[in-house]
């Protein structure tokens, strides 16, 4: 089907239950094989992410796809710089997690130590496995995503459609990936290792690839709250 037969399909039930299958089963991966995928796999991938809508139709992202040696240098330069270096990202870290939304992140943090055996209080274990976030959890491949500096807080929110479709395209072709906050820690890390200019704001990293079936992490699943908690009716 070409492009533009695609953007006149009329919707479908079926549309719609393909839709609601990937955001039902999507799930944050955590351990990756280390087979790198085929270039022409990712291509698809990126092909169907730039259909994110945007303000304005600016498409502020712009990606930086690090495998193979690139990849390493990047694992390395973490592993230097994050026990010791100061985090300074591009863009302000939430002030605080206040009342049901601190809730929710303690339930996810939980969650995911209960599924790895990790015991409430066991700092030096959460520590181990927060520190993951910086191998990439093993994945063959990490896109960095950046937005025009220029374009603030509305770039950024942008580039936030752009992941979550980027990870729904990755899980409907069988992929495993997760989105990564805490990649950008470290801006300088990327910069150096990537060659990302000042004018871009680093937005966060996706790990991507084969997930790992058998991994515990990966048997660890969100939950999401009733849509009549986030929704105010006016009429």
């Amino acid at each position: 089907m070409t492009s533009a037969a695609r953007s006149e399909a009329p919707a479908s039930a079926q549309a719609f239950d393909t839709l609601s299958t990937l955001l039902h089963t999507r799930y944050s991966c955590r351990a990756f094989r280390p087979t790198p995928l085929p270039r022409a796999t990712i291509e698809q991938v990126l092909a169907t992410a730039q259909r994110t809508a945007s303000w304005c139709n600016a498409q502020p992202w712009q990606v930086h796809i690090a495998s193979g040696g690139t990849l390493e240098r990047l694992r390395a330069a973490f592993a230097a710089a994050a026990p010791t270096a100061p985090t300074t990202p591009d863009l302000p870290w939430p002030r605080e997690y206040r009342g049901v939304y601190q809730e929710r992140r303690r339930e996810c943090g939980w969650g995911l130590y209960e599924a790895l055996g990790i015991a409430k209080g066991d700092r030096e274990a959460s520590a181990r496995q927060a520190a993951q976030n910086f191998t990439m959890f093993g994945a063959p491949h990490v896109a960095i995503v950046t937005s025009d500096e220029a374009l603030g807080v509305y770039g950024a929110v942008d580039c936030g459609a752009y992941v979550g479709n980027f990870m729904l395209a990755a899980h409907s072709l069988g992929l495993g990936s997760i989105a990564q906050a805490a990649l950008a820690s470290y801006p300088g890390v990327l910069r150096e290792v990537l060659g990302i200019g000042a004018d871009r704001s680093i937005v966060c990293g996706i790990s991507f690839g084969m997930a790992d079936p058998d991994h515990p992490a990966n048997h660890f699943r969100t939950t999401r709250a009733d849509p009549a908690a986030s929704v105010v009716w006016r009429d």
